[in-house]
């Protein structure tokens, strides 16, 4: 098993790679070029033009390696490799639609949030009727730390876990605002569930798992500060549905509550910002929302708020990790 999360892994990074060498020129040659908001900070606005729609790249990669590596699961009916991609990439679409629009457009303005709501609430629903069908979840809540299951009535279930799904996505999707951020983060993420993999022998998850994490790893070689190329909504949507994805494969959701304190963190100081502004007539509790751009007004370099927002993501990985690895009494 450990050897095929390594092929998945290599194959995953240089297939990346290699994507990076290609489309990076032939998004410039397009002009697919990411447009800076003119309220962000003012230094962003040297990135206007960079590439945009990146997270092809890493899309590319992750296939590559299921593609190669998932091959005996799936001769064996297990189709959950598969089924997590296919869930990540109908998110990526949405995203990559919505980067079309803006680059079209040439501005920051793509579909409305409603549309986008409505095109994840339909993607996320299907999801998880699927994954009930095929008996990969079921309508219980695994509670971690106090490692409690408490069952819940199916409608009730299916449709609180629509929701969370489109708000956890939308809060990853938030965290992509400065060079690498989104890809660091998520890395300790994807760590925890290769192990998760590992420990519960489940080898078409791992997969799905190790090919993640080595294609944000591939795509850190572009977009590390100073960027080369953004991942635009098409990569930063995928990850939100990859991520979900794996949650709910393993069927423990709420441990996304723990593992994504920083996404989580990004999306709460967007709504406290914005109620408190609303609140007090227009002051700000925040320099700037979300909460890396109030550390970039502190002072923080770009490479500062990576280390750091990567470093707090690994410390509540392991603190999950601790929460669930007695699940099954192990």
């Amino acid at each position: 098993m450990t050897y095929k999360l390594a092929e998945a892994f290599l194959i995953s990074f240089a297939v990346t790679v290699a994507a990076g060498l290609i489309l990076i020129p032939a998004l410039r040659r397009l002009k697919a070029g990411q447009s800076i908001k003119r309220n962000g900070p003012v230094w962003h606005l040297s990135k206007e033009g960079t590439p945009t729609m990146g997270g092809l790249m890493f899309i590319a990669g992750i296939a590559a390696a299921i593609a190669v590596t998932a091959a005996d699961p799936l001769k064996s009916g297990d189709w959950s490799a598969i089924a997590l991609f296919l869930f990540a990439l109908f998110h990526g679409a949405i995203g990559f639609f919505d980067d079309l629009v803006k680059v079209k457009r040439k501005g920051n303005q793509g579909i409305s949030g409603m549309e986008k709501v409505l095109l994840q609430l339909v993607v996320s629903i299907t999801f998880v009727l699927l994954l009930r069908n095929f008996g990969y979840l079921k309508p219980n809540l695994f509670i971690p730390f106090i490692n409690v299951t408490i069952p819940l009535p199916e409608p009730l279930y299916f449709i609180f876990m629509a929701f969370f799904i489109v708000g956890s996505i939308n809060a990853i999707q938030i965290t992509d605002g400065v060079d690498g951020l989104l890809s660091g983060v998520t890395l300790p993420v994807a760590g925890l569930f290769i192990a998760a993999a590992l420990l519960w022998k489940q080898l078409p998850l791992g997969i799905f798992a190790s090919a993640l994490l080595a294609g944000l790893l591939g795509f850190l070689v572009f977009n590390f500060n100073p960027a080369k190329v953004f991942m635009g909504d098409t990569g930063s949507l995928f990850i939100g549905g990859a991520v979900c994805a794996l949650a709910f494969a393993f069927d423990m959701p709420l441990t996304l509550v723990p593992l994504g304190f920083v996404y989580i963190a990004e999306a709460l100081s967007d709504i406290i910002q914005v109620a408190y502004f609303k609140a007090t007539g227009g002051k700000r509790f925040f320099k700037m929302a979300p909460i890396h751009h109030h550390f970039e007004k502190c002072g923080w370099t770009e490479k500062k708020i990576f280390t750091v927002f990567t470093a707090v993501s690994a410390a509540f990985a392991v603190i999950t990790w601790l929460a669930i690895k007695n699940r099954y009494g192990l």
